[in-house]
C-alpha cells in the first residue's frame, strides 16, 4: 500500500494507490480537462491577444498553478488521508490545530456541489453524441437547432434521465476502487482524448484557427487580460477543491511531486491548446462566431457538423470526446466525498459510492428544474444552476487555494514539505517554497477579487 512518514512511521493508505507515475499524470490531467477546459481557454486565448495571451498564461501556470498543484499533492501524500481527515492530521502535527480539517471539509463540498450540475450539463454532451450519430444537425438552419437545444434543455424528463445516467456510470467507476476502477477509467479515456483531438485537427480551416490563437497582438495586454490569464491558470488545474489531495493521497512514495506535476501542467495545457486547433478551425471555415462561448458547443457547431461532409460521424467523435472530458472530471469531483465517507464511517466503498452518488444526483434535479419549463417551477429559472456556479468558482476554490498554499508555505515546517518535495534537488524546493509563500497567495488573493467583481469599473 501507498504510505507516508508520520512521527517516524509510515503513514498507509486506506484506498491503494495508483500503479505508477503515468497512472497518475493521467488521473489528475483527467481531473484537470473538463468541459470548461474544451471552449473556455480557446475561447480567452482567442479574444484576449491570441499568442499574447498564451505566454501570459503559461507564465502564470508556471509561476501561480504550478506550486500550488505540488503544494495539494505533497499535503494529500503527507496525510494518506481524505482531504478532510489529511487536514486535520496535518494541522495538528504541524500547529496543534485540527480547524485546518475545515480547509478539506470545504473543498469536499465545493466538489459535491460542482458535480451536481456538471453532471446535468455532462448529460447534455451524452444526449449530444447520440444526436450526433442520428444526423439529426444535417442541413439545420441556426434557429432551428437553437430552438431544439432550448426545447431539449427545457424538459425535465429528458435532461433528468440523462443526468441519472452519466450520474450511474460515474458511481459505477468510482465503486471499483483505485486501481480497477479510477486507473482503467484514466488509462482509457485521456489516450482516447488525445487521440479524438489529432484526428479532430485534420477538419476544418486550420491555418485561421492556428492564427486565432497563437497571433499575439500585444495591444490587449491589460491588468484585466493578465488577471483573466491568472484565474484561467488557477482553474484550469482543478486545485483548491480537493481532488488533487485525494489523488496525492495515492501516489506512490518514490514518484517525485514536482516532475509529476509539471507533466500535469503540460499535458493539461496541450489538451487546451488542442481543443482549440480542433473548435476554431470548424468555426472559421463555416463563418460562425467564435465568441461563442458555451453556446458553441451545443449550438452552433451542431450547425457546423450539419454542413460538413462527413459532419455526423465527426461530430458524434466531438461530443464523445465531450463526454470522455467530462467523466474523468467527474470521478476526479466524486472521489474525496467517497473517500470520507469510507473513512469516517466505515462503509464500503461501494456502498459510500452509491450514497454519496445518490445525494448528488437528487441535487442535480434542482439544476435540472432551474432550466425546466415546468410552471411550478419557474420560480427556480436559471437562478440555481448560476448561483452554485458563482458559490464554487467565485468563492469557494478561491478561498480553498488561497488556505491550501497558506498551510503548505507557512504552517507546514520546512523539514514536512521537503521531505516530501525531493530534498535532494535542494534549488527545486526552495523555488517553490518562495512561490508558494510569496507569489502565490497575492496571485489567488487577485484572482478572488477579480471574480468577485472588486476591480470592474
Amino acid at each position: 500500500m501507498a504510505e507516508s512518514i508520520a512521527n517516524g512511521e509510515r503513514r498507509s493508505s486506506l484506498h491503494g494507490h495508483w500503479s505508477s507515475r503515468v497512472a497518475f499524470i493521467l488521473a489528475v490531467t483527467g481531473s484537470a480537462v473538463g468541459l470548461g477546459n474544451i471552449w473556455k481557454f480557446p475561447y480567452m486565448a482567442g479574444v484576449n491577444g491570441g499568442g499574447a495571451f498564451v505566454l501570459i498564461y503559461l507564465g502564470c501556470v508556471l509561476i501561480v498553478g504550478l506550486p500550488i498543484m505540488m503544494a495539494e499533492i505533497m499535503i494529500g501524500r503527507r496525510g494518506r488521508r481524505n482531504p478532510v481527515a489529511t487536514m486535520q492530521i496535518l494541522g495538528e502535527e504541524e500547529a496543534g490545530q485540527t480547524a485546518w480539517g475545515l480547509v478539506g471539509l470545504m473543498g469536499v463540498m465545493a466538489g459535491f456541489i460542482i458535480l451536481s450540475f456538471y453532471s446535468v450539463i455532462a448529460g447534455w454532451t451524452v444526449a449530444y453524441t447520440f444526436k450526433a450519430a442520428a444526423n439529426e444537425f444535417a442541413q439545420q438552419d441556426a434557429a432551428t437547432l437553437s430552438a431544439a437545444f432550448g426545447a431539449f434543455v427545457a424538459n425535465p424528463l429528458i435532461t433528468g434521465a440523462w443526468h441519472t445516467l452519466f450520474m450511474a456510470v460515474t458511481v459505477s467507476l468510482v465503486a471499483l476502487g483505485v486501481e480497477r476502477g479510477l486507473e482503467k477509467a484514466v488509462r482509457l479515456m485521456v489516450p482516447a482524448l488525445l487521440v479524438l483531438l489529432g484526428y479532430a485537427i485534420n477538419s476544418g480551416s486550420f491555418g485561421a484557427g492556428v492564427e486565432f490563437l497563437f497571433r499575439p497582438d500585444f495591444s490587449k495586454v491589460s491588468g484585466a487580460m493578465v488577471l483573466a490569464a491568472m484565474g484561467q491558470a488557477f482553474f484550469t488545474l482543478s486545485v483548491g477543491m480537493g481532488a488533487i489531495m485525494a489523488y496525492g493521497a495515492y501516489l506512490p512514495q518514490e514518484a517525485s511531486i514536482a516532475q509529476t506535476s509539471i507533466a500535469v501542467v503540460l499535458a493539461d495545457t496541450s489538451i487546451a491548446i488542442l481543443a482549440g486547433l480542433v473548435i476554431f478551425p470548424i468555426v472559421f471555415a463555416n463563418g460562425l462566431d467564435p465568441a461563442e462561448g458555451p453556446g458553441l458547443i451545443f449550438q452552433t457547431l451542431p450547425l457546423a457538423f450539419g454542413q460538413l461532409p462527413g459532419g455526423s460521424v465527426f461530430g458524434t467523435l466531438f461530443f464523445v470526446l465531450l463526454a470522455f472530458a467530462a467523466l474523468t472530471s467527474a470521478i476526479s469531483l466524486m472521489e474525496p466525498a467517497v473517500a470520507w465517507m469510507v473513512e469516517s464511517r466505515r462503509l464500503s466503498r461501494p456502498v459510500s459510492a452509491v450514497i454519496v452518488g445518490i445525494i448528488i444526483w437528487l441535487l442535480g434535479f434542482l439544476t435540472v428544474l432551474s432550466f425546466s419549463n415546468l410552471k411550478d417551477f419557474k420560480f427556480l429559472k436559471g437562478t440555481l444552476f448560476d448561483n452554485f456556479d458563482y458559490l464554487t468558482s467565485n468563492l469557494m476554490l478561491p478561498l480553498g487555494g488561497l488556505l491550501i498554499t497558506v498551510f503548505a508555505g507557512w504552517v507546514m515546517c520546512g523539514n514536512s514539505s521537503s521531505d516530501e518535495l525531493d530534498p535532494a534537488a535542494g534549488y527545486v524546493y526552495r523555488t517553490w517554497h518562495f512561490l508558494t509563500r510569496y507569489v502565490a497567495p497575492v496571485a489567488v488573493v487577485l484572482v478572488f477579487l477579480n471574480a468577485i467583481g472588486v476591480f470592474e469599473p
